[in-house]
């Protein structure tokens, strides 16, 4: 679910290593950008794949994933619709594949996410606890044949910001998930929305950036006699699309709790 500044986070990746393909779901709008992203990963011609992110309940999106069986595991980045719509109906499609997420909710046929997992997928596949959009964001650190990636789902987009989705999503740990990953420099980024970005690591440092500018802005606009969320937005995202101001007051109230300012 994304934020609404335009440019990308960094570069574009020149391309995808061979073992990564790209379904774009057929759902783009205001928060989903071009469209969910589910990322296909295979170790081999013989292997089974890894689905990252099934996405919605579009039977022409879900059959197109299965079509690119055997797959033997269905993986979640986080809990939105835009993201898991999809799972159940894709696990039908793929006689009852395990789907794992970090969410008890969101997780068929296996245990849930933890620092702890482990995934036997036929390349290395690290879990990247990364909870600030959604309490339950993860991202994986992806290997094989030398090449690495790394699956950001909404924690980092292939254009524009995210949204901290309070209250669910809290400022102070997606601050601390961007520091993790900014240190994955060189590693391209394979988004939940948006083009794929050559450097995982530059771009958590633009969102760094981008976020302690937002702060900085909120809390001028609170000296400035701001007394609630909605009053905020219209200060700080006043460039914004009026429609759009719903999400950004996600945001801001993740923003004011960071701060200490008490809202109504």
């Amino acid at each position: 679910m994304g934020g609404r500044m335009a440019g990308a986070a960094g570069a574009l990746a020149d391309g995808l290593p061979g073992w990564v393909t790209l379904l774009r779901a057929p759902n783009p709008g205001p928060m989903t950008l071009d469209g969910t992203n589910t990322w296909v990963l295979r170790a081999g011609p013989d292997a089974p794949a890894v689905v990252v992110d099934p996405g919605p309940a579009d039977e022409g999106h879900l059959a197109a994933i299965a079509a690119h069986g055997p797959v033997g595991l269905v993986l979640i980045t986080h809990g939105h619709a835009d993201h898991t719509e999809g799972a159940p109906r894709l696990r039908e499609l793929l006689d009852g594949v395990p789907v794992l997420a970090a969410d008890p909710a969101h997780t068929a046929g296996g245990e849930p996410l933890t620092a702890g997992t482990t995934l036997d997928v036929g390349l290395d596949l690290r879990l990247l606890p990364t909870p600030g959009h959604t309490g339950d964001s993860v991202c994986f650190l992806a290997e094989h044949a030398g090449e690495r990636v790394v699956l950001t789902g909404d924690t980092i987009l292939g254009r524009g910001t995210t949204v901290v989705a309070h209250p669910d999503g809290h400022l102070g740990d997606y601050l601390s998930s961007l520091e993790l990953l900014s240190t994955y420099r060189g590693i391209p980024a394979l988004p939940g929305h948006g083009p794929a970005l050559a450097d995982c690591g530059v771009a958590a440092d633009f969102y760094l950036a981008h976020r302690r500018a937002r702060l900085d802005q909120v809390r001028a606009a609170v000296v400035a006699g701001a007394t609630t969320a909605a009053e905020v937005v219209a200060v700080v995202y006043a460039d914004v699309d009026r429609s759009l101001w719903w999400a950004a007051e996600w945001s801001v109230r993740a923003q004011l709790e960071h701060l200490g300012v008490e809202q109504p």
